[in-house]
């Protein structure tokens, strides 16, 4: 048998199987061909009422034939048919049929049809039949019997097909719904990450490095007992370059990354988001040593039991349960090192974040000036730049500024560089976007009286006079009453990066300095506008954090109700109603204390302010150098530790004028979004007491 087979052996074609796809497109094209070619052949032909008008009173007409009481079909005499074949001057009626229906038009009505067919026949003498008929179509009713049976032949294939990839792949079929949908990523990937794409993070990339050197060297650490860590967990402000950190990890420790979103376990069905996790951990040991990198696992990492009695076992916790069991349980998983992504560590589980699973959380924070000279060298390279452009300036000009921050003011830039037609993207361009991203989109055209920007312009010069006046404000680097976003005017000022310490006299000037503008238009107008509304919010916040967070009120004594875990009940107040009381009239207190302070410096220097409302008024935006010509030097004094580049940040302010003498406004709602994106109100440096140091973004004081 085995010779007969031999013998008579073909070789294998490998030919492909037919396709469903091929099979139903043959069907149709033989069913158009016979429409066209047979059923088309014998169609009547298309016409009107003038033409056979012109036939009836001719009397080649044999009678008509009313469908549906809409369309009416014309039969002829077999005399009149070869007439009309046989015309050579209409080729039209060449293919007439020559049985059946000949000719087929509309009617407007049934009545209007008798009147002008009665007309008609009144007029030659003759008589036509008419005949009324009602037809269904047929293939409606094919339709009605057969589609329900083709939908379920057809979903029955479909789930049979599904089954029958079973493990084919994440997410390959319905009945995949269970696989971990995790991308991955090796060494035979075209577009790697590494560090060199990187910029800044110096800190973060020391910590991840030796995750990496471990993986590449594991002999040397087991030498001397060292164990792997288990885990490690990215924290930091959106945009930072957490995931960008991560993909550099995979770029460069040359082992399989599978890398998945916290998302991506969340599904509807019950049981699915655990299956996922176990899925996700199985790829991981087949293809040990491996990372597996989990981005904003806060979705699934949500600290349990807060509202224990409207979801007590929720699908939320199942799946975190399984992540714990999977990072450090009986099973070991030797060679899988977990990453992970987030920026609310203060919500996660406590036994997530334990040793042993996270073993060490590093911090990736906002860029300072060094990281962000070097975040402009990446984003920079594909542009078209000025060759005079200073990087470093730009780097001075972005405090509080993220990696994505910076992307988007490079790409604004271009655009602004590409709407006005320039040959490359000049400093003003950037100055422009980052007015731009802070502030909001430029206005000029709102309408506003003469006595409307009069009144903004007092007010933003309110603002800047307090806070020149005053030492621990920041310093004010230009005030424009230039409509941007929500606002009308704003005065800008810079926080000092390297102030680390803030006290309480601090907070207490930028109270006074978030209420100059308000105390301005009172003293000048004796009235009280809604133009206030951000500045009287953000001074809100100042002082109730002061004296619920910092312990600054000495009434209240050196106490803080702040919920650095998360944990507490919203619905209940850690003090008494006696002491919420005592926090109002604090609060009160320091802001009665901060108008008061205020209202000195403006009544005092209002002749001032009245100078720099009518510059404002003829220049629209000035800078820190116009205040200094009409209020003298500002009372800031540069810090010891930052003498080096206090005068710098001076002369940029000064620098930071546009070709044009204008500058953009500043939309203060969207600068406090930017600010407090860390939870620490934009006045007062910060809301968390664990985190002293303020968020360090170029702000507008004030909306008007």
């Amino acid at each position: 048998m085995a010779n007969v087979q031999n013998g008579n052996k073909r070789p294998n074609m490998n030919m492909p199987r037919p396709s469903w796809m091929w099979i139903y497109g043959i069907i149709a094209v033989m069913i158009l061909g016979w429409y066209f070619l047979n059923g088309g052949s014998d169609a009547p032909l298309p016409s009107d009422w003038t033409a056979v008008e012109k036939m009836v009173e001719q009397g080649e007409v044999e009678k008509i034939q009313v469908v549906n009481r809409e369309e009416a079909q014309v039969f002829l005499k077999k005399e009149a048919i070869e007439k009309y074949r046989n015309d050579a001057e209409q080729p039209l009626y060449r293919h007439m049929p020559e049985q059946g229906i000949q000719l087929i038009f509309t009617i407007g009505s049934v009545d209007s049809f008798r009147e002008d067919l009665k007309e008609v026949e009144q007029r030659t003498g003759t008589e036509i039949p008419v005949v009324y008929e009602t037809q269904r179509n047929n293939w409606t009713n094919i339709l009605v019997n057969v589609l329900p049976w083709v939908l379920i032949i057809g979903v029955w294939i479909f789930l049979m097909r599904s089954m029958a990839r079973g493990g084919g792949g994440a997410g390959g079929g319905i009945m995949n719904v269970g696989k971990a949908k995790a991308q991955v990523f090796d060494k035979d990937n075209a577009k790697r990450v590494t560090f060199k794409d990187v910029a800044g993070l110096a800190e973060a990339k020391v910590e991840i490095m030796e995750i990496v050197d471990f993986l590449k060297k594991a002999d040397k650490y087991r030498e001397l007992g060292a164990k792997i860590p288990k885990g490690a967990l990215l924290v930091g402000p959106p945009g930072t370059g957490k995931t960008l950190l991560a993909k550099a990890v995979a770029g460069e420790a040359n082992v399989p990354f599978l890398s998945i979103s916290g998302s991506d376990f969340v599904e509807m069905f019950v049981g699915v988001g655990a299956s996922r996790v176990r899925d996700l951990f199985e790829q991981a040991k087949q293809k040990a040593p491996c990372i597996v990198f989990i981005d904003e696992i806060d979705a699934i990492g949500r600290a349990r039991g807060k509202n224990a009695g409207f979801s007590g076992n929720d699908e939320r916790e199942n799946t975190l349960n399984q992540l714990l069991t999977e990072m450090d349980g009986f099973q070991t998983n030797t060679g899988v090192i977990v990453l992970a992504a987030t920026n609310r560590v203060d919500i996660l589980d406590k036994a997530l974040t334990r040793a042993g699973r996270f073993d060490r959380q590093i911090e990736v924070g906002l860029p300072d000036v060094n990281e962000r000279k070097e975040i402009f060298d990446v984003h920079l390279r594909p542009l078209k730049l000025d060759p005079q452009l200073d990087r470093s300036f730009l780097a001075r000009q972005t405090p509080g500024f993220s990696g994505a921050d910076i992307a988007n003011v490079c790409n604004e830039a271009a655009l602004i560089a590409a709407r006005h037609n320039k040959k490359f993207v000049t400093r003003e361009d950037f100055l422009a976007a980052i007015d731009r991203i802070v502030g909001g989109l430029e206005k000029p055209n709102m309408p506003m009286t003469p006595e409307e920007r009069r009144i903004t312009a007092i007010h933003e010069a309110g603002h800047a006079v307090v806070m020149w006046s005053l030492p621990e404000c920041d310093p004010v680097l230009k005030v424009t009453v230039v409509p941007r976003g929500r606002s009308l005017g704003a005065t800008w000022s810079s926080p000092d990066e390297d102030r680390i310490h803030v006290t309480d006299e601090a907070l207490e000037e930028q109270l006074a300095g978030l209420l100059g503008g308000r105390i301005a238009e009172e003293v000048n107008y004796h009235t009280l506008g809604v133009g206030a509304l951000s500045d009287l919010e953000r001074a809100t916040k100042t002082a109730y954090a002061m004296v619920t967070y910092y312990g600054m009120s000495k009434k209240i004594g050196p106490l803080s109700y702040y919920d650095s875990t998360g944990t507490r009940d919203t619905f209940t107040k850690p003090f008494s109603e006696q002491t919420a009381h005592d926090i109002d009239v604090e609060v009160r207190r320091f802001v009665e204390e901060a108008y008061a302070r205020a209202r000195a410096i403006i009544e005092a220097k209002n002749a001032q302010i009245n100078a720099i409302a009518d510059l404002l008024l003829e220049k629209e935006t000035i800078y820190s150098e116009d205040l200094e010509q009409i209020l003298g030097p500002a009372a800031q004094q540069p810090r010891n530790t930052a003498a080096k580049g206090g005068d710098a940040a001076k002369g940029d302010a000064a620098d930071a004028r546009p070709a044009d003498g204008t500058a953009a406004a500043s939309d203060t709602e969207q600068a406090d979004a930017s600010v407090a994106k860390n939870g620490a109100p934009a006045a007062s440096g910060a809301t968390e007491p664990d985190e002293p140091k303020r968020e360090n973004t170029p702000e507008p004081t004030s909306e008007h």
